[in-house]
């Protein structure tokens, strides 16, 4: 008893003077010494003052190449324009620099920044910004508010390194930022960020219009659809095609590319996916921290986020929100176009199919646009409405159908030289707008397959679609005018049953 008392006595000891010794604190890994304010002070600033480049989207500012702080004089405009929002529709942007996102800041950490902030005479709002780079109440909101045809200036330490939007803040600010008034500011680390051949900035906004997607003409703010959180259109960049076609991103295979993407909101979180690629970093939430080997990022709004990743296969990489009708029926798409020799041990695919990009794939819709100017005027022609309707249908009907109009043996009917048209055109119309299903035979042959109905057709997409089908492959020939497919859309009726 004795000799396990003296025993628990002596393992005693030795835990006490184990608990006398102090415990050394967790070493922070390098990355963390440069996360929070205190960090950021580098004193006060070196050399004469900078004036900040700034670029329009999706071009991105070079790096600093600094290593002591500076006095950096940033000037930016806001500027009240009407913008191409889709192809026939225009939209009044506020913005910041003339573009939608605004003009790309970048700065190091430690710098002082001289804001400049201007606003347009012709502007009918007063504005100012709240960059969320800055330390202090409002971020620089209160101190920024200009009136029209003035100007203000303050002065900010930029102490947190990483990636920060910057918006409107006046009042009512849901639709200042609404109408496209959002930018990003990079802050980049005192070391700068590991070199990469491209970068490309990229912001996501939710757009709310009075008319539908895609109804041509000048569109206005809609309040309650704002409110209801029901966009119109989802975009990057702020236009449909601002990053597609001939616009696209360009890149060449063996190059690694840096994405600064920010989402402007004002309410949806955005789901940041390229369609074929892995993203070999992302740094979540624009900080200083990575993620490797991501596939799709969330990206709030009010948000940001860095990814890198390096190209191996050419072809046509398609950018999008993969909550995936605001790709497909919002407009959030973007390309990023990569040219090289093929590297079959990699991939032995052929470049992304034309009819699963539709529209965008394409170059441009210079003929939608046309048609829809043309129509304004009251001198649209056939030939316009057909080359618009080609463009359309190429993005919208092919999958199913074909681009020679063929269908797919047993799944979708032809509309080539269709019997089901030719005994009654307007039949395209209310398919289009209304779907069809159930047992249908054109040219002999059965079908029985559901289309459902393309309800995000404006009325002179469906008129330019009609007239391009009832024109093509050896079928009757004819014009349907948007003031025919505006009657028929308010006649009553489900979708279409056939008979045969």
């Amino acid at each position: 008893m004795s000799r396990m008392l003296a025993a628990l006595l002596v393992g005693g000891a030795l835990l006490v003077s184990a608990c006398d010794k102090p415990v050394p604190p967790a070493t922070p890994d390098k990355l963390s010494q440069t996360g929070g304010s205190k960090h950021g002070d580098f004193g006060p600033p070196q050399g004469e003052p900078v004036k900040a480049v700034l670029t329009s989207p999706p071009n991105v500012p070079p790096p600093t190449n600094r290593t002591k702080p500076a006095k950096v004089i940033v000037e930016l405009e806001v500027i009240e324009k009407e913008l191409p929002i889709s192809e026939g529709v225009t939209y009044t942007f506020w913005t910041f620099g003339g573009t939608v996102p605004g003009s790309f800041i970048r700065v190091r950490q430690g710098d002082t920044v001289e804001f400049h902030l201007k606003n347009a005479p012709d502007s009918k709002m007063p504005h100012n910004i709240d960059l969320h780079g800055v330390t202090g109440p409002g971020g620089g909101a209160a101190s920024s508010f200009t009136a029209p045809g003035h100007a203000s200036r303050f002065t900010f330490k930029a102490l947190n390194a990483g990636l920060y939007v910057y918006h409107c803040a006046t009042a009512p600010v849901g639709m200042h930022v609404a109408n496209g008034m959002y930018g990003l500011i990079l802050i980049e680390p005192p070391q700068g960020l590991p070199k990469v051949d491209r970068e490309f900035y990229v912001m996501q906004g939710d757009f709310y219009t009075v008319g539908k997607y895609r109804e041509k003409g000048h569109q206005s703010f809609a309040m309650e659809k704002a409110i209801d959180e029901n966009p119109t259109y989802v975009l990057f960049n702020g236009s449909e095609g601002a990053l597609t076609g001939d616009r696209a991103m360009a890149a060449k295979t063996g190059e690694t590319v840096r994405l600064y993407v920010g989402n402007g909101g004002p309410n949806l979180v955005s789901s940041f996916h390229v369609i074929g690629e892995i993203f070999d970093k992302v740094w979540y939430e624009g900080g200083t921290h990575f993620q490797e080997n991501v596939q799709t990022t969330l990206i709030p709004a009010g948000g940001a986020a860095m990814m890198d990743f390096h190209v191996e296969v050419p072809g046509s990489y398609v950018i999008v929100d993969h909550s995936i009708f605001r790709a497909f029926n919002k407009g959030a798409i973007a390309i990023l176009k990569a040219e090289g020799a093929e590297v079959k041990e990699i991939y032995s695919g052929k470049e992304v199919d034309e009819m699963y990009l539709g529209d965008r794939a394409l170059p441009n819709l210079a003929a939608v646009e046309t048609a829809a100017r043309a129509q304004k005027a009251g001198a649209l022609t056939v030939e316009e409405q057909m080359k618009a309707g080609q463009a359309l249908f190429a993005g919208t009907c092919s999958t199913c159908h074909q681009g020679s109009g063929q269908g797919l043996p047993g799944v979708f009917p032809p509309l080539a030289k269709s019997d089901y048209f030719a005994k009654d055109p307007m039949r395209v119309v209310d398919v289009v707008m209304r779907g069809l299903s159930g047992p249908v035979k054109v040219n002999g042959e059965a079908y029985n397959s559901v289309m459902p109905p393309l309800a995000q057709l404006t009325d002179d997409e469906v008129a330019n679609i009609t007239t391009y089908v009832l024109n093509s492959w050896g079928n009757p020939g004819g014009r349907v005018t948007k003031g025919q497919v505006a009657k028929a859309r308010v006649q009553p009726g489900g979708p279409t049953v056939a008979q045969h």
